[in-house]
Order: C-alpha cells, then structure tokens, then sequence
C-alpha cells in the first residue's frame, strides 16, 4: 500500500478511529431519539384528534342512545381526512348501535367493544393514517 510502514500504521489507527466515531454516534443518535411505540402526549393527542357530533339514535331494544364521540388519528392528515368523511363516520357508528341493546352499551366491556368496531371500520375506510383510539366522551341511554 504505502511505502513506509509508519504511514500504514498511522493509516489504520486513522480508520480505526473513524468506525468507531461513526458507530458511536449511531449509537447515540438511534437511543437519544425518541421511541417509535411511545405515548403521545396529550398535545399530540389533541391536535390529532376530532370530535363527532352529538348522535341520537335508536338501539335495538326500542331505547335511545344520545352519545357523542372523540377520534384520535395518528397524524394531522388523518384527522383532516376524519373531518372530510364526517357523514361516513356518523353512518358507522349509527350502523353499529342499531345491532345493539342497552344492556350492551351500559357497561364497560360494551363501550370498548363499540369503541373497538368502530376504529377497525373507520380504518377500513381511511387513506391517509389510521385512527388510533375512538373515546367515547358522552353517553345517555333512555
């Protein structure tokens, strides 16, 4: 390579040094950043998120449900896209309470399993992101 054996070891030592910089820094750049499965805060939460309007509709044991609902995307363009297909939304949820009783919706388990359909069918429709959680933030039966 070189003819003087001190600039092939100078050489080495050099390159050696480097690789390791370069690995180190990777290392500290891929730990320092944050997490891809980590919590949104709630800032995210809320600037994702888009809230329904209040619905009224009936259950399948002749009461009334009046519910009202906060979707939370994961990204503005997703929340924007909810926006847009507000009326697709409300159809899916009026459509999923129609099939249910009171007694399903007047507990906990019921709620997440309305909350649970609701995101699946609403994610079936998007284009752009997913939703991420479906709150259900009023809920009257009568």
């Amino acid at each position: 390579m070189f003819q003087n054996k001190m600039m092939n070891t100078m050489f080495v030592i050099i390159l050696t040094m480097t690789l390791v910089g370069v690995v180190v820094w990777m290392l500290l750049h891929h730990f320092s950043t944050s997490e891809a499965g980590a919590e949104p805060t709630i800032d995210e939460i809320i600037e994702n998120s888009w809230q329904t309007e209040e619905i009224t509709t009936n259950l399948a044991d002749n009461h009334y449900l009046r519910a009202q609902f906060q979707i939370h995307a994961d990204s503005k363009k997703a929340r924007e896209e909810l926006e847009k297909r507000d009326f697709q939304v409300n159809n899916i949820i009026i459509h999923q309470l129609a099939n249910m009783s009171s007694s399903d919706i007047d507990s906990e388990e019921g709620i997440q399993e309305l909350e649970t359909t609701v995101r699946s069918q609403i994610n079936e429709t998007m284009q752009t992101g997913d939703v991420i959680r479906v709150y259900t933030t009023k809920r009257i039966i009568q």
